[in-house]
């Protein structure tokens, strides 16, 4: 089979199954009661209507097909450690999408989910889904492998990160599945086109996952018809490991998901600050402070579509790590120049009121 050809499959089948699933889920998650609830931090049009929370399952189930059928495509592989990588991959994504589910049913605590996580991420670690060096921008050199205490630590730090920001982010209709999207898509490149050797097997992990990702939103996207729920988790934990396996593209995850990272950081600072936990979501995050300013839940997920396609586009167009470190740097800039203005416009539109 060619590449082509293995790529049209892979994708074709996570989008398909993903969309023939959403019908299925929304049934059951009314039929079973898990829906939405109007209140808190979740205001938006879709909670008043308590729409199925089951959207993640279907996603999750239309990506695992497609990652499962992928492996028994004739397309070459290189990776040695490949088939290891992949078994984590997936057990450790059953975890977390079963800690989801649950916390859809019984609506658990900060801690519960927590150790959820963390049991999910050592779960990839433990097989070989870990970061054990970067590349330098300034030298264009790898970095020496660092100890085993490092790799862990810093690996941990990274997938947990990963699974709560896609879960913050998941508070307007379309925002979380269509970064999601994006992101599989810088990956999905870099793997088949721009790495040498191309990486043709592993590219078909984020295929599955924009094929996913897409047929979800087709369902999610304003006014949504599904929500994600407890899936997000299992989200961030895809976008997390894929970013590892097959040669640790940190930089296009970096700078396609810098604002919702960065957002993350922002409100976990500040929810430390006031002394509460920085696990705890609130409508402290820049997306609800906009939808609160008067921008349309459509404005503001097509904005944050656009910032990160055009940031995940400049990991593509150049080689250069040294580059890549500017533009992150840059974007890093404009993201805080934002939110202090947002803060700024927020204090204002408070004092005149």
């Amino acid at each position: 089979m060619s590449a082509i050809g293995a790529f049209v499959l892979v994708f074709s089948l996570a989008l398909s199954v993903t969309l023939v699933l959403v019908p299925l889920f929304d049934f059951l998650g009314r039929r079973w009661g898990v829906v939405a609830s109007f209140g808190g931090r979740r205001i938006n049009e879709a909670d008043r209507r308590r729409v199925s929370k089951m959207g993640g399952a279907a996603l999750f189930g239309g990506l695992m097909i497609a990652v499962l059928v992928a492996q028994i495509l004739p397309v070459e592989r290189l990776d040695p450690y490949e088939v290891i990588r992949l078994v984590g991959f997936i057990l450790g994504g059953i975890v977390i999408f079963i800690i989801g589910l649950l916390d859809d049913l019984f609506n658990f605590s900060a801690l519960p989910l927590f150790l959820g996580q963390f049991l999910a991420a050592g779960i990839a670690i433990a097989f070989q889904i870990f970061i054990e060096m970067f590349n330098n921008p300034f030298t264009g050199q790898q970095t020496d492998a660092w100890p085993h205490i490092v790799t862990v630590s810093l690996s941990l730090f990274w997938l947990v990160g990963m699974m709560n920001t896609v879960n913050f982010l998941d508070g307007l209709d379309g925002l979380a599945g269509g970064v999601a999207f994006i992101a599989g898509t810088m990956l999905f490149i870099n793997s088949a086109f721009i790495v040498q050797p191309a990486q043709t097997s592993v590219s078909l992990l984020p295929l599955a996952l924009m094929g996913a990702s897409l047929g979800f939103v087709l369902h999610n996207f304003n006014p949504a018809r599904i929500f994600m729920g407890g899936g997000a988790y299992f989200l961030g934990y895809a976008l997390g490991t894929l970013s590892i396996i097959g040669g640790a593209k940190m930089a296009a995850i970096l700078l396609v998901m810098g604002l919702p990272l960065m957002d993350v950081a922002w409100q976990a600072t500040n929810r430390i600050r006031k002394g509460r936990n920085p696990f705890v979501g609130d409508r402290g995050h820049i997306h609800f402070r906009l939808q609160d300013m008067g921008f349309s839940q459509r404005q503001i997920v097509l904005a944050y579509y656009f910032f990160c396609a055009v940031f995940g586009v400049l990991t593509l167009i150049t080689e250069s790590r040294l580059f890549k470190f500017a533009a992150l740097g840059i974007m890093l800039a404009l993201i805080a120049a934002g939110f202090a203005l947002v803060a700024h416009l927020r204090r204002a539109e408070s004092q005149s009121s």
